[in-house]
């Protein structure tokens, strides 16, 4: 599993900063995972704990920037809060593609 990891704290206020570090490390890692013929950039939530919609955001940017690369973005460990937030935006799909929802969250 890749050591790419989502910040404590993502809110309105954080966005713009925690995507503009955040994306140039996806590109690096997205580099290794293609030259080891993967298909699959992993990132983990489990430290996120403040957050709002921005997370969505700065989700589906990072989702977005896996498919131009021919990845997919697989999110790990995302709190069920966030779940929750992206149900009700309609993104869960988007960020847990092939996932059937039940009880308002996405099972595994």
């Amino acid at each position: 599993m890749s050591g790419l990891k989502l910040p404590a704290r993502l809110r309105m206020s954080d966005a713009g900063p925690a995507w503009a570090q955040m994306s140039p490390s996806l590109r690096a890692e997205a580099a290794q995972v293609l030259a080891a013929a993967g298909h699959e950039l992993r990132l983990s939530a489990a430290g996120l704990t403040d957050f709002d919609s921005a997370a969505l955001s700065v989700l589906l940017s990072a989702a977005r920037q896996c498919s131009e690369q021919g990845l997919k973005l697989r999110l790990d460990d995302a709190p069920a809060k966030l779940q929750e937030l992206a149900r009700v935006y309609g993104v869960t799909e988007l960020l847990w593609p092939g996932t059937v929802v039940q009880g308002g969250a996405p099972a595994a």
